[in-house]
């Protein structure tokens, strides 16, 4: 997915559980300030609730402080987008560091996981005044005399159909190899909150060879013996249990979080050779696929396959000439094979220059078996040209002085919907990491160079949650942030400028976003919460 190692709703997303037709709205106000307490989902041993701050005023709202109770019988066990504490039942809230001001006639929204079934908050205060209470009637067509009939909750079944396309999707890889130097693991999705915001999980590759698809590591996918306090629900592994790994791990994060979904991912950039051959033969190697994602040992696992194929009729760590077809082909042999129920996705170049790397694939035919598409809106500029000149590797827009045109996330995004890809079937790219160069004197964009910035894993790459300390942002162009600190010059996505992002994803009609990596956002995933806030 980068080119490095290997490179690579709230979205309303759909569950096979779905408990009342109507959503239940307890609404507190406070002034012109209001609170909704909203059900989003409710499985019966849990709940998700959405908890949206209204500016009703003609003044920005700075500052916020909710306190409350939950019922017995009820806790909140994450939380995303908002700091929560708690003394007993009694719960405060208060706006995150990187949370902006609430312009008049705007919200905010932030939310819970909790266990039990959902119960309305009680005594409920907002900046301090008493809330009065009250339940807001539901925003869809109000029930009949008939209560709505109801599913017992269940463990979603590997048949699960994908979620709703017209809901926001918030996709985020997870990097088979970080359980080793990186040291982190399925279990960090949980703790970090990230596990409740995101939607899908794309698991970090597969690898293609032969023509087929094939294991990546196996230590690392499905042999590693877990410690309890290394598991996901901490219980640790036996020797003798049919599946370990993360392969396991990721089913327990599931069986925690029924709304997620998780794609394996097959190819990235150095493991994209084999598709040449596959191009060959699709069908033979959609029915590899198939075999393998499907193998009863992990069938639960995984709810589709994702394809990164870099890059199909062009040239990546190799160069490929099947024809404009082969990608085209290939996808629609895996939706035969893996039928309607599955999801299947591609993440793709984003190169979006005259006659670049789109141009050369037939994208927009491949996109009726697509669930959606992943542009790589990010890598475009790097220390890979050593000398310069810096720029923003994730611009969102061209500017001034930008080293290649095409070369920024609007032009692939407009290149791919002029060729009749739906903006729906299309997630913005978000790199949890920052390109950098040093030797350079330059602090705008523009700069020579010398060489790669050192880089904790790699020389020119580092993670935000490390630059954000190291090196913080002190400047932003075409929708990102840079920064210069001593000969150092960095490039990274921050909580603002994501915001921004998701604004643009918003106002284009996309589908949602995507993101490289989870190990690069902070322990309390500052980077997703910005991405979950701002697609709404």
């Amino acid at each position: 997915m980068k080119r490095s190692l290997r490179r690579a709703l709230w979205a309303g997303a759909v569950v096979a559980v779905t408990v009342a037709a109507v959503p239940m709205t307890t609404a507190f106000g406070a002034g012109t300030v209001t609170t909704t307490f909203t059900k989003a989902q409710d499985w019966g041993t849990g709940h998700e609730t959405r908890v949206t701050v209204t500016n009703g005023s003609s003044a920005a709202v700075t500052t916020w402080r909710i306190e409350f109770d939950l019922p017995s019988g009820t806790t909140i066990s994450s939380s995303w987008d908002a700091d929560v504490t708690s003394s007993g039942n009694h719960y405060v809230a208060v706006k995150k560091s990187w949370g902006g001001p609430i312009a008049p006639g705007a919200s905010f929204s932030w939310g819970y996981n909790g266990t039990g079934a959902y119960k309305a908050p009680l005594n409920c205060t907002i900046n301090g005044a008493a809330c009065g209470g009250g339940t807001t009637p539901p925003t869809t067509t109000p029930p009949t005399t008939t209560p709505p009939t109801t599913t017992p909750p269940t463990t979603p079944p590997p048949t699960t159909p994908p979620p709703n396309p017209g809901a926001k999707k918030v996709v985020g890889y997870f990097a088979e190899w970080g359980v080793y130097g990186r040291n982190y693991h399925v279990k960090n999705i949980q703790t970090s909150g990230s596990a409740a915001k995101l939607t899908h999980i794309l698991y970090a590759f597969g690898n293609t060879t032969g023509g087929r698809c094939a294991i990546g590591d196996s230590y690392a996918d499905y042999e590693k013996a877990y410690t309890a306090a290394d598991s996901v629900d901490g219980v640790a592994d036996t020797w003798d249990q049919p599946l370990r790994g993360s392969f396991n791990q990721l089913r327990k994060l599931k069986q925690l979080n029924p709304h997620l979904k998780v794609i394996w991912s097959f190819g990235g950039w150095t493991w994209s050779g084999g598709f040449t051959q596959a191009a060959q033969n699709p069908a033979a190697f959609a029915e590899s696929c198939y075999n393998l994602v499907e193998d009863p040992r992990w069938a639960d696992v995984f709810d589709g396959i994702d394809v990164d194929w870099e890059y199909p009729n062009a040239c990546g760590l190799t160069c490929d000439s099947s024809g404009p077809n082969a990608f085209k082909n290939v996808i629609g042999a895996l939706r035969s094979k893996f039928g309607s129920n599955a999801l299947v996705t591609a993440a793709i170049t984003a190169d979006g220059s005259n006659g670049g790397k789109i141009d050369a694939t037939d994208y927009a035919g491949a996109i009726g078996n697509l669930n959606w598409l992943m542009p790589m809106t990010y890598d475009y500029f790097g220390a890979f040209n050593a000398q310069g000149p810096t720029a923003p590797h994730s611009p969102l827009t061209s500017y001034t002085g930008i080293p290649q045109q095409g070369f920024n996330s609007d032009a692939a995004i407009q290149k791919l919907k002029s060729k009749g890809v739906p903006a729906n079937k299309l997630l913005l790219g978000i790199g949890f990491y920052g390109r950098g160069w040093t030797g350079v004197t330059q602090a705008a964009p523009g700069g020579s160079a010398t060489g790669a910035a050192p880089g904790t894993y790699e020389a020119g790459i580092e993670d935000y949650k490390v630059l954000k300390n190291t090196c913080p942002a002190t400047g932003t162009i075409a929708g990102t942030a840079y920064a210069k600190c001593g000969s150092n010059w960095w490039s990274y996505d921050t909580p603002s400028t994501i915001n921004g992002k998701m604004t643009y994803a918003n106002n284009q009609g996309l589908g949602g976003a995507f993101f490289w990596e989870l190990s690069g956002d902070t322990s309390n995933g500052e980077l997703i919460g910005a991405i979950k806030g701002g697609l709404g």
